[in-house]
């Protein structure tokens, strides 16, 4: 499987950087998993975010966002283009948090949206 490293059409805040670190320091993540973002069908407004870690596939862009590799399938760069994912770690919410500005609706916990 070929790479490119390209330019990312997501964009992470020092705080979603900071944990995603944290996560991939103290979880056992496999060799050769490195984060995924991207999109699913699904969720109250028609499609759900992606977040993880995986193995690169058939498909898959790489990025180099903060010194931290994203895999995201090429399908997937047009709903999220321009997204930034950021961490909470607050009284009111906790855990990653994605800001769509190509979301025309959003769900009410935030977790899906529709383009």
């Amino acid at each position: 499987m070929s790479t490119t490293t390209l330019q990312s059409p997501i964009q992470l805040t020092e705080r979603a950087a900071l944990e995603i670190r944290n996560i991939l320091s103290a979880k056992n993540i496999p060799e050769g998993y490195q984060l995924r973002v991207g999109v699913k069908g699904g969720g109250c407004s028609g499609m759900s975010y992606i977040l993880g870690f995986d193995r690169q596939r058939d498909h898959d862009m790489e990025f180099e966002v903060d010194g931290i590799l994203v895999f995201m399938d090429k399908r997937h760069g047009l709903y999220l283009m321009d997204t930034v994912v950021d961490y909470q770690d607050g009284l009111n919410a906790r855990g990653f948090t994605f800001e769509n500005p190509n979301a025309t609706s959003t769900c009410g916990c935030g977790s899906s949206f529709s383009s």
